[in-house]
């Protein structure tokens, strides 16, 4: 049978490849290649990355809350420097087996039969996964960039119906989980720029400590308040945590000033 072997967290700021400000961005990227070394040594077969559109893949006429390609993968389609596009291995089988239990539990998937990926995805497979394709991606989209948006609680449990998907595949996949998004950062508003390092703490605390309820009570108008627009990416890391369970351990967290946003990176599924 299948099984989740790993988990992990991470910021996605296509601003670290992009670098217009020209800052060494060398401390972000040591942080992908260490979750990268900890994929391989994992020994993972399979990824599901989790994350969330940012009016790229849908526009005002298809706001699915929750979304899974479950065919054909490439990406990402927003060009980075230092960030390969074209084909993404994906796992099918898998992906729709996830669809299928969710939707025997009440999560109401939709599904993508091809499906091109944005920087929310495209990061964390081109950085953080073997460029052989060793590890197959299953994406995953969550409504946290474009109301109306997923509920936190509703996040979390969907996690906990990927868990329970992989573990009942009849495949041998060892699977990792990757929560793609956050931390602190304000998009096309004036406080653009603005990073909270205590916002951006208490969410990698609550992480630490292996503590969801601190982030599922979290009001949206808070999170806006002290950690923009973009901090609503806290969905996508509600999701990994409730797929993988246990503690977290920091990896690195980087208020970076060549970007506008909290960096943060953890490894999930530690013991308590």
């Amino acid at each position: 049978m299948a099984t989740i072997v790993g988990g992990f967290l991470m910021s996605h700021d296509p601003l670290v490849f992009i670098n217009p400000r020209k800052v060494d961005p060398s401390p972000v990227l040591a942080a992908y290649e260490a979750i990268g070394e900890r994929v391989r040594e994992l020994e993972a077969t399979a990824a599901v990355v989790i994350g969330a559109d940012h009016y790229i893949l849908f526009g005002p006429t298809c706001l699915p809350q929750m979304a899974i390609g479950i065919g054909d993968v490439q990406g990402p389609v927003d060009p980075l420097p230092g960030v390969d596009r074209g084909p993404i291995r994906g796992n099918p089988d898998l992906a729709r087996h996830i669809m299928d239990v969710g939707h025997g539990e009440g999560f109401d998937w939709a599904a993508a039969k091809s499906m091109s990926v944005d920087h929310s995805i495209g990061v964390p497979v081109r950085r953080c996964l073997p460029a052989d394709g060793s590890v197959a991606t299953i994406p995953v989209y969550l409504a946290a960039g474009v109301e109306p948006l997923i509920r936190p609680r509703r996040a979390f449990d969907l996690g906990g119906s990927i868990r329970r998907a992989v573990e009942t595949f009849s495949g041998s996949d060892r699977v990792v989980v990757i929560g793609s998004g956050g931390l602190s950062h304000w998009v096309g508003l004036p406080q653009m720029g603005r990073i909270n390092k205590a916002f951006d703490r208490m969410i990698l605390d609550a992480v630490e400590r292996g503590d969801p309820e601190a982030l599922i009570g979290l009001s949206d108008d808070h999170v806006l308040e002290n950690g923009g627009n973009g901090a609503m990416e806290i969905r996508q890391l509600l999701c990994a945590m409730g797929a993988v369970g246990g503690a977290g351990r920091v990896i690195a967290y980087e208020p970076w000033p060549g970007g506008v946003t909290g960096l943060g990176f953890a490894e999930l599924g530690m013991a308590a």
